[in-house]
This record gives structure tokens, sequence and C-alpha cells, in this order.
């Protein structure tokens, strides 16, 4: 009889299969930490949180001008009817007035030095979706749905804070039914404006009028 020993038996899997489970590895837990960071991202509070209030460049008050004065919004946010943006006004529009108006204020210094040196303010966006969710100001200012349907009495407000969740789901409620959140195109950013009569019923008729009908489809947001 051979008494020689026997070599052991050979890799079932052949050895690039290592490295490839290895690999795989590393790949599922960079997803693990990505999808967290991503939930982390669009859960935080200068995308979704109710009530997220940021330090701005310039001490701007929307209760003074919105307020106070009665500066219509689309003075400064020009592009709300015509854009998917409502614009960012550029220091030129602050200008218009205070060329003349408290020239010497420190707390518009940054508006001075904005435009003797011609850069930009930076100013720190409040109402900030995720990326992959599209929205069209133009889209809902011109079917009748109100400023403060979605950021509230700004005209109210000495710094502007988010309103509302701007969530999927607060979202959605309002595709499915617009009725009691529709008003006149023209009263659109009126802060103050209430219906003759039942709001809904109201809504309605406008809805009809302008043939509003908006899409629950997923890719109406997701595009």
């Amino acid at each position: 009889m051979n008494d020689a020993p026997q070599a052991p038996p050979g890799p079932i899997f052949p050895r690039w299969f290592d490295r490839f489970v290895k690999l795989l590895g590393l790949l599922l837990a960079g997803g693990v930490v990505f999808a967290v960071f991503m939930l982390a991202y669009a859960g935080s509070p200068s995308t979704l949180n109710v009530g997220y209030q940021p330090d701005q460049p310039v001490a701007y008050s929307h209760r003074l001008h919105a307020g106070e004065l009665g500066i219509d919004c689309r003075y400064c946010h020009d592009g709300v009817e015509s854009s998917s943006h409502a614009a960012v006004p550029p220091t030129a529009t602050c200008m218009n007035c205070h060329a003349t108006v408290r020239t010497t204020s420190e707390k518009l210094a940054p508006v001075f030095s904005s435009h003797r040196t011609g850069l930009p303010i930076r100013w720190v966006r409040v109402h900030d979706l995720p990326d992959y969710a599209y929205f069209s100001h133009e889209a809902h200012v011109r079917r009748g749905v109100g400023c403060v349907s979605c950021h509230g009495r700004v005209d109210r407000m000495e710094v502007v804070y988010q309103h509302e969740p701007l969530s999927m789901g607060w979202c959605l409620d309002c595709h499915r039914d617009p009725a009691p959140w529709l008003r006149p195109p023209e009263a659109v950013t009126k802060m103050d404006w209430m219906p003759d009569g039942d709001a809904r019923e109201t809504g309605e008729r406008i809805r009809r009028e302008l043939g509003v009908d908006p899409s629950t489809d997923c890719s109406t947001c997701h595009r």
C-alpha cells in the first residue's frame, strides 16, 4: 500500500473570488454609509424641518419691507412668475432704495460693500428642497397657489424661517386636493387675502377656470 501523505484538496473557489468577496463587502458597507448620509441630508433642518431659521449676512426684515412698507414679493423675487426658481434679488435691487435711504446704516454695510466691490451677498437658502425633487414656482403661482401657502406670513417675520415641512407627503396632500389652497392668480402675493365665501367653493371655482389638475405621478417631481 502507498502510505505517502495525501495532498490537501485544492480550494473550491479560485483565488480571485476571495478578492471579489472583499470588494463586494466594501461596496455594501459603502452603500449603507451613503444611504445613511443621504437620509440625514434629506432630513436635515436646511431641507425639511419646520422652524429652520439660519442667520443671514444682512439683517433684512421681511416684516418691515413686505409688511409695513407693503413691497410686493415679486419686486425682489422677480422670477416666480416665469421661472422654476424664485430669484434672490441682486444687490442692485436693494440699492434702488438704499442709494438714498439709510445710506450710513451699519446694518447695511454688507449691501454697500457688495455694491462697491461687485461681489454678491452670500444669502443663506432657507427653503432648500433636495436635489432629487423638482419644483416650479411658475407652475404654482400661475395656477393660484399663494406665497403664504408654502412660506407662511413672511410679512410678519422679522427673520424668515421655514413655515411648512415641504415633505413629499405634504406636497401630495395638496396635489390630491388643491382646491382649499387656490386663490385668484392676481392675489397670490397678498398675504392677508381671504375668500369672500367658503374657501373650498372658491378654490373649486378657480380650479375649474384655470384647469388645475395636478399630477401625483412620481415623474412629476422626480425627473
